[in-house]
């Protein structure tokens, strides 16, 4: 190599042998970003057990220092949060630099928005790419000033007013972020915030307040609509939280394992929340041998060990109204419909074109490089499994992470290797992939090119 050139990220998955062990994937991200908002915003000190240390989730954590709270590392996943208080942030002194963390900063948004502080956020390429209006508009009507690029993308300044305004606020697509935000930025606004959720979203930010002893009420309407108020101004109380395991990291190794022929893994205390298993829900409907097992209740979450073993999996119709419960999923489950006997049809993926990376495209891209047939449409990806010679293409992943999981998973899987062409954004939630995997027998190579 000469002078100037670097060792690149790119990163090649081999056929590996069957995979067995067992093992514990990160602590959940989304359980992981809320735990040290609220812990920022209690009065007392909130510990915190199992934490994700992943990229997104360190990011949050600096900007709840950047807010004046007292966020410390006692050990590895060992955390503590001394709270400034609800209404208690500090204005910052510097921008905040929210990495690739989207949750984090939407989420964010609504914590500053009811203080009467400014705040000025940024983010990576991906971040910068992706936009923050459904966040936004909510806050605007509660009276946040913000000042933004076009199309309200970052980097964008947030101002609080000096008495926000509470509000009835019905959400127009189904999002834990818009629908968090807004509950966050209900916490310092004088009455009762309310938001009408007609497709239920994932509900880890009422879980958590209500642990916390916010004045929380969920009801429904003669409509079926799920109703979610909160009272503002009320003081929140530290809580010692474990953190499970996250079911969108577990994903990659619960794919794998059925995959790879001869396999038997177990993953232990995974987060099995209802509005987080519908890739679990799907893999089985597809023929995937997956049992729960030590089912229990941590933290007011159900928890429980995944045993994962190699499968004959079928193509399965995967309904629209499941997207909620596995948003994240659909990268690694179509990867599985390419091993499947027939087509996966997948619907409802309008989400997926605003994540990290337009995941519905960058999918695609990735099925085509490698020989596997599939049909994209603007909400739709069907994929055809069972073709003889999958494989052996290099894939982009787009600045996103989950583009680069799958596709390892892939070259596992695969009669000829698979190349991801960066493997760095895998550090955002799920930094242990590598050596997790390696454990249960995975075979990665780290390929190197050099700069022109």
């Amino acid at each position: 190599m000469s002078s100037d050139a670097r060792r690149s990220t790119a990163l090649k998955a081999h056929a590996a042998p069957p995979l067995t062990g067992r093992i514990r994937v990160p602590g959940d991200k989304s359980i992981s970003h809320r735990a040290l908002m609220l812990g920022a915003l209690a009065i007392g000190e909130t510990t915190i057990e199992g934490l994700l240390e992943g990229g997104d989730v360190l990011a949050t954590a600096a900007a709840m220092r950047a807010f004046g709270a007292s966020v410390v590392q006692r050990s590895p996943g060992s955390w503590t949060v001394r709270g400034l208080g609800v209404g208690g942030f500090l204005e910052p002194e510097d921008i905040i630099d929210f990495g690739n963390a989207g949750t984090g900063v939407r989420l964010a948004m609504g914590l500053v928005g009811s203080q009467a502080i400014a705040a000025t956020f940024t983010g990576d390429a991906s971040l910068l790419r992706r936009p923050m209006g459904r966040i936004l508009d909510p806050l605007r009507r509660m009276g946040v000033q913000v000042i933004a690029r076009s199309k309200d993308r970052l980097p964008l300044t947030i101002k609080g007013p000096d008495v926000p305004l509470p509000i009835e606020y019905r959400l127009p697509v189904p999002s834990a972020q818009v629908k968090s935000a807004v509950l966050l930025a209900g916490l310092n606004t004088p009455g009762t915030t309310t938001i009408i959720e007609p497709v239920r979203s994932r509900d880890h930010t009422e879980r958590m307040l209500a642990a916390f002893g916010a004045a929380i009420e969920i009801d429904q309407n003669d409509e079926g609509d799920r109703l979610i108020r909160i009272e503002g101004r009320r003081d929140l109380k530290p809580q010692s939280i474990v953190v499970p395991g996250d079911p969108s990291s577990a994903a990659f190794p619960i794919v794998a394992a059925l995959l790879v022929p001869g396999s038997d893994i177990t993953i232990e205390a995974v987060l099995l929340n209802p509005m987080r298993t519908g890739l679990i829900e799907t893999l089985i409907e597809m023929g995937g041998d997956i049992a729960i097992e030590n089912r229990r209740t941590v933290g007011g979450e159900t928890v429980g060990d995944i045993r994962v073993r190699a499968s004959r999996l079928k193509g399965v119709v995967v309904p629209a109204a499941r997207a909620p419960a596995m948003i994240d999923e659909y990268p690694v489950l179509a990867i599985a419909a390419a091993f499947a006997e027939g087509q996966t049809v997948m619907e409802g993926l309008n989400e997926l074109r605003v994540k990290e990376s337009d995941r519905i495209a960058a999918v695609a891209a990735g099925l085509a490089a490698n020989g596997i047939s599939f049909e994209e449409g603007p909400e739709s990806l069907a994929v055809t499994g069972g073709g003889d010679s999958i494989g052996g293409g290099t894939v982009s992943t787009a600045l996103d992470h989950r583009i680069a999981m799958s596709f390892l998973v892939l070259g596992l899987a695969a009669g000829k290797p698979v190349t991801i062409d960066d493997a760095a954004p895998i550090a955002t939630s799920f930094p242990e992939f590598r050596a997790l995997m390696t454990g249960l027998g995975a075979h990665f190579e780290d390929v190197e090119e050099n700069d022109a």
